[in-house]
């Protein structure tokens, strides 16, 4: 053997090492997740046993009734002139009812966005437009604030109070039976949330539509399951009704804790909505996830087109596992209650799946190395599993097939079998965007607790679904 040959003999046993290494940590970290995901699709399927996840089927004509008492909806926008005017359009003509009141907020740094509010309200007094003072962005939680703001000073002026407020973004299209569900369901709840369906972009397969996979997982297994164990159920944004009474609640707390003229939700959050939920689930009279069809077979849900781009895709992320894992540890800590702690588990688990991925991935790199330098050494290169490391890889391989089945199961059952197939194919790409996002999502955290301002990295939008024509939804 000559001095090169020993040299790279060298290098690859070295690396041998170091892939025996990543195995293990990745494997036992699969090995813990697949219990998580077993034990969550476990209830699951008790639930659909028991027939307590049955979706209610609507009566025809369900949702142009008279509301019970008037409601807000608001709507946060900053340089969105290209969606507002459709989505104030459409949620006009989708709810008919006297009783809304539309809150638009808009910014005085961002005329293009409040010309296309003004030209789509077309006069109807159904619609509110605010404009913020400040220069745009600011935060969604402190556009909302301000919007909430106008909101009770109509209330003083005209002695007439808001029973529900309701909370959309600027590129929503909401559902016609939407507005009627939630207003009933306040009657019983503090906050009611209805299912995300993601809207498909023929353009975007691949990164728009790893979405709609992880969308539909969540929002008709998850937390059903959730909603059904009485964990608390963070509110999405959009598509999430409150009772009027609970949001004054939490704005005299915060008043209560030196904050003056302060609204419900905390500007210093990037996920104001999520924390909302979790707050309003735990205390007064709770929280209830709605999943409805109405008299077609549609699912009752807020459909929107997210980023097509890898860039926009990773942002977007960015701000969720920013505020969600780590502002969420931070600003919500720990629960002792088995069922919370582990659903606050799965929330935070972001940073840490990432980092097991790039794992993975490393992983099978240096293994298409090993085996290369097996081929040209012609000697053994692997290091032998333990026993333990072994079953660890068999059960990580045996969760893999399990959560690529359950990824098309529920995707083909929401999209039709084709975009079922596709989810499978998209999971990787769900992986890579996981993983770019939780390094920018770190990255900014440690930004924050050096002093570093929290803005609203928000995500452009130029496509609605209300303008195009969304396939058909299955029953």
């Amino acid at each position: 053997m000559t001095g090169a040959d020993g040299w790279l003999l060298g290098a690859l046993q070295v690396l041998a090492l170091a892939e025996h290494e990543l195995l293990v940590f990745a494997a036992f970290w699969f090995t813990i997740g697949l219990f998580d995901e077993l034990g969550l699709d476990l209830a699951y399927l008790w639930l659909r046993l028991t027939r307590r996840t049955r979706t209610v089927r609507l009566a025809p004509g369900y949702g142009v009734d008279r509301l019970m008492g008037p409601v807000a909806v608001m709507i946060p926008a900053f340089r969105e002139a290209a969606v507002i005017g459709t989505t104030i359009a459409h949620a006009l003509k989708a709810w008919p009812q006297q009783e809304l009141q539309l809150y638009v907020g808009c910014y005085r740094n961002d005329p293009a966005t409040l010309a296309a509010a003004m030209a789509a309200a077309a006069r109807d007094p159904r619609v509110r437009l605010v404009v913020h003072g400040a220069e745009g962005p600011t935060t969604k939680a402190d556009c909302l604030n301000r919007l909430y703001r106008a909101l009770c000073d109509d209330e003083q002026r005209r002695q007439r109070w808001f029973r529900a407020v309701v909370l959309h973004d600027a590129e929503d299209m909401v559902h016609p039976a939407a507005l009627q569900a939630i207003d009933a369901a306040v009657s019983a709840v503090d906050f009611v949330q209805l299912p995300v369906r993601p809207g498909l972009l023929p353009q975007s397969r691949w990164v728009a539509g790893h979405y709609a996979d992880e969308f539909t997982e969540s929002h008709a297994k998850a937390l059903v399951v959730r909603s059904a164990l009485g964990a608390s159920l963070p509110a999405a944004g959009v598509g999430c009704g409150f009772a009027r009474v609970a949001l004054e609640r939490l704005a005299e707390r915060r008043r209560d804790a030196g904050e003056a003229d302060a609204g419900p939700f905390a500007p210093e959050c990037l996920t104001e909505d999520y924390e909302l939920g979790l707050t309003l689930s735990a205390e007064g009279r709770g929280s209830a996830f709605l999943r409805l069809r109405d008299a077609d077979g549609n699912l009752v849900a807020t459909s929107s087109y997210f980023p097509a781009r890898l860039d926009q895709a990773v942002r977007q992320k960015t701000r969720w596992i920013h505020g969600i894992a780590l502002q969420g540890w931070e600003r919500l800590g720990w629960s002792t209650k088995p069922v919370e702690l582990w659903m606050a588990l799965r929330d935070r688990r972001g940073p840490l799946t990432a980092l097991v991925l790039v794992a993975a991935y490393l992983l099978l790199l240096i293994d298409a190395i090993l085996l290369l330098g097996e081929a040209w050494t012609g000697q053994a290169l692997f290091v032998p599993l333990s026993a333990p490391a072994r079953v660890m890889v068999a059960l990580s391989l045996a969760g893999l097939g399990w959560r690529l089945l359950a990824r098309l199961v529920f995707t083909a059952r929401e999209y039709g079998l084709a975009e079922g197939l596709r989810a499978v194919v998209r999971v990787p790409v769900g992986n890579v965007i996981a993983i770019m996002a939780a390094r920018r999502a770190v990255a900014a955290y440690l930004r924050s607790l050096g002093g570093g301002d929290v803005v609203w990295d928000k995500t452009d939008h130029a496509a609605h679904p209300a303008t195009a024509r969304l396939g058909k939804v299955r029953a």
